[in-house]
């Protein structure tokens, strides 16, 4: 069975949270699909955020944000979206894990999968010395020796910004891949560059303590960054025909009303570009949940013409 609804929001993070509190306030239905727990911040620690005075737990504030937007009246459905299709009429058909919905607008927020290194102790310890955002997490690392694992231009410039706070920075990388300028920054930097091996065990128990390289030597740490780049999982997005930004290929591409170049579809948060923070994430999510019930008004008043 499909069901009708106004606003369906694909994430439930920061972005696709204000959204739904802006869109149903504006008196349409809204369905948000999604994990909380997989929102980025969601096991981060946040400080940087306006009115939050001190550092708060990512959980809480989503926690939070989950129960707003259900008062209001949206509902959250906690599964994987599967498939969207464009209907012939303008609609937009989702497949859930379970569930199925034909929605007249609809916003992603789904952020981006963050690659990961896959080894030991990394999952246990994301969020306590493990971190994949350096302009996130970087004031909380002032005095502290840090690593940082990457081969590419976010990685040598993570490994920099951090010489600002932290004590002592090392870039563990196998192959360096990038230009000769930025090379050159790195030489200036003070940063101690590991070319010849690779992160093999992230140790610690409550929080980082050390890394274990390739060649089982160890290096003591207080905080690892990894820094592969981001994976936009886009796929839901192109089978759309929503179109990316032009320079990386990497983000949605969104105007400043938050709309793709799909009508009835928006962005919002991680998945629509940098800065990966809080706070962008939830202007976008105010604006695109907003905008989204404005599109639905206006279909249903031409519908009733």
């Amino acid at each position: 069975m499909t069901e009708a609804v106004d606003v369906l929001i694909i994430g439930a993070g920061p972005a696709g949270l204000q959204a739904a509190v802006h869109a149903v306030r504006k008196k349409t239905s809204v369905v948000v699909i999604g994990r909380p727990e997989r929102s980025a911040i969601y096991r981060a620690h946040v400080e940087n955020y306006l009115c939050v005075d001190g550092v708060s737990e990512g959980h809480a504030m989503i926690e939070t944000g989950v129960a707003q937007a259900t008062r209001f009246g949206a509902r959250l459905i906690e599964e994987d979206v599967l498939q969207v299709e464009a209907a012939e009429d303008g609609t937009f058909l989702v497949r859930s894990e379970g569930k199925k919905f034909l929605a007249t607008s609809l916003i992603i927020a789904i952020g981006t999968a963050k690659k990961k290194l896959r080894v030991a102790g990394e999952k246990e310890l994301a969020g306590r010395g493990v971190s994949y955002c350096v302009d996130c997490d970087c004031n909380f690392y002032r005095n502290a020796k840090v690593a940082v694992v990457g081969n590419e231009s976010a990685a040598v410039d993570g490994a920099i910004t951090l010489t600002n706070y932290a004590s002592e920075v090392t870039l563990i990388c196998k192959e360096l891949l990038v230009s000769e300028a930025m090379q050159q920054r790195l030489a200036e930097s003070g940063v101690t560059v590991r070319h010849d091996t690779w992160v093999k065990e992230i140790v610690g128990e409550n929080a980082v303590t050390a890394v274990v390289l390739e060649d089982d030597s160890t290096l003591e740490v207080d905080g690892v960054f990894v820094e592969l780049g981001s994976k936009g999982p886009m796929e839901l997005a192109t089978a759309l025909g929503v179109q990316l930004d032009m320079e990386t290929f990497s983000y949605i591409d969104t105007n400043k009303k938050m709309e793709t170049n799909i009508a009835g579809v928006y962005a919002a948060g991680d998945v629509a570009g940098q800065p990966f923070q809080m706070a962008k994430a939830v202007g976008d999510g105010c604006v695109a949940g907003w905008e989204a019930a404005n599109y639905v008004k206006k279909m249903k008043r031409q519908q009733g013409e």
